[in-house]
């Protein structure tokens, strides 16, 4: 049996990531339109998480986001068992959206829901609706932010009768201006790394097609107790108070990053090259990867390609600071450790995982 990839479930991020440098190029052009409102777009933001407005005393935030298609899994979940995870998924929305928001430092104002469906009965379905408001409200409070709006198309023909896609955008403020976050890496800098809960809402079309080699499908135990349908739905953690307690703290971080797409690949987004060099891996990963891994098969590489393999969030600090910022992510509810180092290796850019033996040059990602 070969073994799967991402690119095999339908992802293929060369053409993904090619669209967005178009974009990204196009909406350049659009920039001057920000003077009339006497605002101005940052110097090399184009390709970061969020997308950034400095007015005279802030800068105000953007992000847009989906969810992508764990809300498949939920929906197989309620035919399945009768058991609804859609509180989940809503949390799930939220977390993907804002934990892109505060990678430049923003903290959450406002945040919208779009919950495009091929049916309107879709919203009546058996607590669907129901629960993925309550989950969405819930998120907004996790994030300390406000509910502020959405939109709920019916695109018949395009979006199938049983199913939602669901997005999002968020709007952040950075203030005063020094807490952003600007990319301002050094060599010998402390990687920090947050633990994620499971998969997140990355590699979810990779997940199902792993099903389909399944004797149980979704039901199949994983090893703790649970089936991987369960297992899956983990509601996504939000890192919106990590970041708040790092600036009420006045803990200078240099970068954030948010791993979703793109797998560990994404530590080095940064567009200047640094060698992001990875010692200490998760001593307790949740077990739906290894489940993943075997069930697949996935080899090794594509593993931490593609997911985030229990690191959810990552920071870069001086390292006289990365005791100080472990002690404040646990403090604040979160799982963290210092995870290894950054170097200047000229003009090489690359992730080395050591104990994985694996590296990712920077022709891996190419997202700017």
């Amino acid at each position: 049996m070969s073994g799967l990839t991402y690119e095999q479930s339908g992802v293929d991020y060369q053409a993904l990531d090619a669209f967005k440098r178009l974009c990204q190029k196009a909406a350049a052009t659009t920039a001057a339109a920000l003077s009339q409102h006497g605002m101005h777009e940052p110097a090399g933001v184009r390709g970061d998480s969020a997308y950034l407005l400095e007015t005279s005393d802030s800068f105000l935030a953007h992000v847009e986001e989906g969810l992508g298609t764990k809300n498949l899994i939920a929906d197989a979940m309620l035919r399945l068992t009768g058991r609804n995870f859609y509180r989940n998924i809503g949390i799930d929305t939220v977390a993907t959206i804002v934990n892109d928001l505060i990678t430049c430092g923003a903290l959450p104002i406002s945040v919208a829901m779009h919950a495009a469906v091929g049916d309107s009965g879709w919203f009546a379905t058996i607590g669907g609706g129901e629960e993925l408001a309550l989950g969405f409200a819930e998120g907004c409070r996790m994030a300390n932010a406000v509910w502020g709006g959405g939109e709920t198309p019916t695109l018949q023909g395009i979006v199938e009768p049983q199913a939602v896609v669901l997005a999002g955008s968020a709007l952040g403020i950075i203030r005063p201006k020094q807490l952003r976050i600007t990319g301002d890496v050094r060599d010998g800098d402390a990687i920090i790394f947050l633990a994620s809960s499971g998969v997140h809402t990355n590699g979810l079309s990779l997940c199902r097609a792993i099903t389909g080699r399944l004797p149980g499908g979704y039901q199949t135990p994983i090893g703790d107790g649970r089936s991987f349908g369960e297992a899956l739905l983990d509601p996504s953690i939000i890192y919106v108070r990590f970041i708040t307690a790092c600036q009420k703290a006045g803990l200078p971080l240099h970068y954030a990053v948010h791993l979703t797409g793109h797998g560990w690949r994404k530590l080095m987004r940064l567009a200047e090259p640094f060698v992001y060099h990875v010692t200490e891996l998760p001593q307790s990963p949740p077990p739906i990867f290894a489940f993943l891994q075997k069930a697949g098969p996935i080899d090794s590489r594509e593993m931490y390609a593609t997911f985030n393999m229990g690191v959810g969030f990552a920071v870069f600090v001086s390292a006289d600071h990365a005791d100080r910022c472990v002690q404040i992510a646990v403090s604040s509810g979160y799982k963290a450790w210092i995870s290894g180092r950054v170097r200047k290796d000229g003009s090489r850019k690359a992730v080395e995982i050591a104990r994985a033996n694996i590296t990712f040059d920077a022709d891996t990602l190419q997202v700017r």
